[in-house]
């Protein structure tokens, strides 16, 4: 069973008819969908069960699919101390007519709703509590070990692609070398962590990236709320004063400030403004 669409590259899960790929997906893991309890991503659709479950299922292209694998929610379920949804299990295919593959992974439901969506245009109302859980939980992910590769996007993240992606937009007399890799999310946003309760979802794309990453990913999608982006950076002021944390923050305007930049985007102004004074502090060192 397949999405009749023209092109891979070409969906949009969030338009396309998927109903053939959930009842696929029911069917194999003897689940009910509940009505009105579908949520449609661009690349991703989940719901939950009648057995107090979720489903999210994924459609990515083989060429997205590195040597890794494609079980990040899997893998990530070994990871202690991390607030995360308790992971049950998973479908794979292949399609039959097209070079994708898609997963169905079914989790605990999450213990709260999710924040908001990726980029905040108001402060939501955390408490202190919130903010322990989420450092707790950073600090225990940065503290494990693995040989997993973080996929922000989808992208492998590699030394060279952090320095592309800094020197397409910035220039300056500063060593783009990163010195400490550790495990992060990869793609932490108000949309992947809940609240009142803290937990962090959605772990496709996790593995060893820079220092940094998941803290400078988090600020960059608060700069609209100028107060949140400030906690974000007071919460997590250890990764963003160390130098690698600093090319995260550079790397993180990059994607802000780039050929993709909307001129409206409230965000361009104050990411622009740090990225200069962070390129001062790294041509200072």
């Amino acid at each position: 069973m397949t999405l009749s669409v023209s092109t891979s590259q070409a969906v949009d899960l969030r338009v396309q008819p998927v109903d053939e790929v959930l009842d696929r997906v029911a069917r194999s893991l003897q689940v009910r969908f509940l009505p009105g309890t579908v949520v449609r991503k661009r690349r991703s659709v989940g719901a939950r069960t009648d057995r107090e479950t979720w489903v999210r299922v994924e459609r990515r292209l083989l060429d997205k699919i590195t040597d890794q694998g494609w079980n990040g929610a899997e893998r990530a379920a070994r990871l202690d101390g991390v607030a995360q949804p308790a992971w049950r299990g998973c479908l794979v295919w292949r399609d039959t007519n097209e070079q994708v593959m898609w997963r169905a992974d079914e989790t605990d439901l999450l213990p709260a709703a999710p924040v908001g969506n990726a980029i905040l245009s108001e402060a939501p109302e955390l408490s202190d509590e919130w903010w322990d859980g989420l450092n707790a939980s950073l600090d225990a992910l940065a503290a494990h070990q693995t040989r997993r590769v973080a996929t922000p996007d989808t992208e492998t993240i590699t030394q060279t692609s952090v320095t592309d992606a800094i020197r397409a937009v910035f220039s300056g007399d500063f060593d783009t070398t990163v010195q400490r890799w550790v495990p992060a999310h990869a793609d932490l946003n108000w949309a992947n962590v809940t609240a009142p309760v803290f937990s962090l979802f959605d772990w496709e794309d996790w593995g060893n990236a820079p220092r940094g990453l998941d803290s400078a990913s988090l600020w960059g999608s608060s700069l609209a709320v100028p107060s949140l982006a400030d906690r974000v950076w007071q919460e997590r002021w250890r990764d963003f004063e160390s130098r690698d944390g600093k090319l995260m923050t550079l790397f993180v305007c990059s994607k802000i400030l780039g050929p993709y930049a909307h001129p409206e985007d409230p965000r361009l102004e104050p990411a622009q403004r740090t990225a200069e004074q962070v390129i001062d502090e790294l041509q200072a060192q």
